[in-house]
């Protein structure tokens, strides 16, 4: 398995859906046992990166009518990350940025790592069986 081809991941699309999944419930499970501060922001993010995840391993994933909800869904996802992360940008250009003492939970690290995670799993399901279809 090459780890830096694109085809690979599209190829195994539904493992990367299954780590989206844990790595949801993992998030969640932080945010309901009090591990991590209430955050509306966070709580949108792990939502959106559950359910992509989800539709991934779903039959239905190669149906338009799921690909446009991916999107949708996929869309917001990313500009809640966006936004959450510019708002990290934004505190650094006025000079009163931190990172947070604990760097697992700094808001401005996970809303980039969540940004980049929501576009790649939005990008799998809208273009996964294309990546399939080509290799037959």
């Amino acid at each position: 398995m090459k780890f830096l081809q694109l085809n690979t991941y599209s190829t195994h699309s539904k493992i990367v859906g299954l780590v989206a999944i844990v790595i949801s419930l993992v998030a969640w499970t932080s945010d309901l046992s009090g591990m991590v501060y209430i955050c509306p922001y966070c709580r949108a993010q792990r939502t959106v990166i559950g359910i992509l995840g989800l539709m991934l391993i779903l039959p239905a994933a190669t149906h338009w009518i799921a690909k446009y909800i991916g999107l949708v869904i996929g869309f917001f996802g990313a500009t809640v990350a966006a936004n959450q992360h510019f708002m990290g940008w934004k505190k650094i250009s006025a000079g009163t940025f931190e990172f947070k003492e604990n760097l697992v939970i700094d808001p401005f690290l996970l809303s980039g790592l969540a940004l980049f995670g929501i576009i790649g799993l939005t990008y799998l399901l809208l273009f996964s069986d294309k990546a399939i279809a080509n290799q037959r």
